[in-house]
């Protein structure tokens, strides 16, 4: 199937308990700015979400090349399926991020009070041999990885 109608990928959503929690942790821990913010209602956005009464508070995030949508509804209230999700569950997701130093970024975040699975692994075997790979959690336990491939796989992209 030809692929001639996508454009490029926008951006990831997540529902989080506390946009202003959220935003402490992407925006003042990590350092990632705040492409725009928006108190949604009506009609509209009942419409997209296809729930009558939908009242959020919302913001996009500018990660590199990339947007984080974090939405936190006021109404309805919504379930937590996240408190005891593991990534080996089925409805687990994380979004990736190609890092150039990742030890480094593992010694800062951790200064910061950012709390990872594990210290930064280095791979062993496979494409991307030599490099590291970690996951980390969000305050609403959203999973993140980081990989920093080997230096001959680097490539910096610019959209």
């Amino acid at each position: 199937m030809s692929e001639d109608w996508l454009l490029y990928t926008h951006h990831t959503s997540f529902t989080v308990h506390s946009l202003e929690r959220s935003l402490a942790f992407y925006r003042d821990l990590l350092g990632f700015p705040v492409a725009r913010d928006a108190d949604l209602q009506g009609d509209v956005v009942e419409r997209i979400t296809g729930l009558p009464g939908t009242h959020m508070i919302w913001a996009l995030v500018k990660m590199g090349d990339h947007l984080l949508e974090i939405m936190e509804y006021l109404s309805p209230q919504g379930k937590d399926y996240n408190t005891e999700m593991r990534t080996c569950d089925v409805g687990s997701a994380h979004v990736c991020f190609h890092v150039r130093d990742l030890p480094e970024i593992y010694r800062r975040w951790s200064e910061r009070g950012v709390k990872f699975v594990s210290e930064p692994v280095r791979l062993v075997d496979g494409p991307n041999k030599g490099g590291y790979v970690v996951y980390l959690h969000d305050p609403d336990r959203y999973t993140l990885e980081l990989i920093q491939r080997p230096k001959h796989l680097q490539i910096e992209r610019q959209l």
